[in-house]
């Protein structure tokens, strides 16, 4: 199988599943939003428990099956797609966490 490999920018968005943007579950305002700017791929995960900073602790127990779980969204993509999404992302968050990290990618597909 052929490989691609090459340096990317890994943008991290911590937030509640709770959270909302115009009407929408934030998550998936931003993965619309990437999706609309042509970034790579986007991925949305839904955590067991977590907190943040409010100290207060999120988790999926029976008792308690509505709680507003921890959200990450993970999306890897080159600089360039990466800064056309991030001023979209100040727009939408009252409150969250983002991170940007390098990264080194091995992309692993069929030949076209």
């Amino acid at each position: 199988m052929p490989k691609i490999t090459g340096k990317a920018k890994r943008l991290r968005i911590y937030i509640g599943e709770q959270d909302r943007y115009k009407g929408k579950a934030l998550y998936y305002a931003i993965i619309e939003k990437a999706k609309e700017l042509d970034l790579a791929g986007a991925t949305m995960f839904r955590g067991l428990m977590g907190y943040g900073a409010h100290s207060r602790i999120h988790s999926a127990s029976i008792v308690d099956l509505s709680s507003d779980l921890p959200v990450l969204v993970e999306i890897i993509d080159s600089e360039e797609y990466i800064n056309k999404l991030l001023p979209y992302i100040d727009e939408m968050l009252q409150e969250g966490l983002v991170t940007l990290d390098d990264i080194e990618v091995f992309k692993y597909g069929k030949a076209r």
